[in-house]
């Protein structure tokens, strides 16, 4: 949905998802591996495509898990401007929660100067589902997700702030679900729950026909 939101009523021909392969900021609490991430990203471009009538607005590019290591943003947009033409510079879209510690990242100036920054309102309720034991661990200095967000305030750089429709459901939530049995279907695109229930990512998701 923030995707299409971007296309849609931004203007933008197409959204690029890259999956890290070593996040920066957090251990990942999960035994899914990056090419199996990067295959639920495949399933819903290539479904998306077929809906679309062959128009790939939603494509995914895998040059973070090619490089290998950390996964870092100015890497990956130096990436872009050299394997991409663009009128202008690219789009780079981020979660509020993500923004509000954007002064942490790594050559954050430099990502900010190679993009133009589109932050979008996120939402940290999990629904009453029990997530502890499914939250990715922040690393070094960074806070968990939503913990302060008053930071946006104060936020340094040039950017748009995404109007987007907010849904009160996290990816932890999502995993939770999944691992515990708990309906999670529509909460993921068809593709995406297909390609889970066949891989059997997440542990008895609840799959049935």
């Amino acid at each position: 949905m923030l995707a299409d939101t971007v296309v849609s009523e931004l203007g933008y021909d197409k959204v690029f998802f890259v999956p890290t392969y070593v996040p920066p900021h957090k251990t990942l609490n999960t035994t899914v591996t990056p090419e199996q991430r990067l295959g639920m990203l495949r399933a819903f471009c290539d479904a998306s495509a077929v809906q679309l009538g062959g128009r790939r607005v939603f494509e995914v590019e895998d040059c973070e898990i090619r490089r290998g290591g950390i996964s870092y943003t100015s890497d990956t947009l130096e990436y872009f401007a050299t394997h991409y033409k663009t009128d202008g510079k690219p789009a780079f879209i981020m979660g509020q929660e993500v923004a509000a510690q954007f002064d942490k990242w790594h050559n954050s100036a430099k990502v900010a100067s190679l993009a133009e920054l589109i932050i979008a309102r996120r939402h940290p309720d999990n629904n009453g589902v029990r997530v502890e034991g499914f939250v990715n661990t922040p690393s070094g200095d960074y806070a968990a997700d939503y913990a302060d967000q008053s930071l946006l305030e104060h936020f340094p750089y040039e950017h748009r702030l995404l109007e987007n429709p907010v849904f009160p459901v996290s990816s932890t939530e999502i995993r939770s679900r999944i691992a515990t049995g708990k309906s999670f279907r529509y909460l993921v695109p068809e593709a995406v729950f297909q390609y889970i229930c066949e891989n059997g990512l997440y542990v008895n998701g609840n799959c049935r026909k």
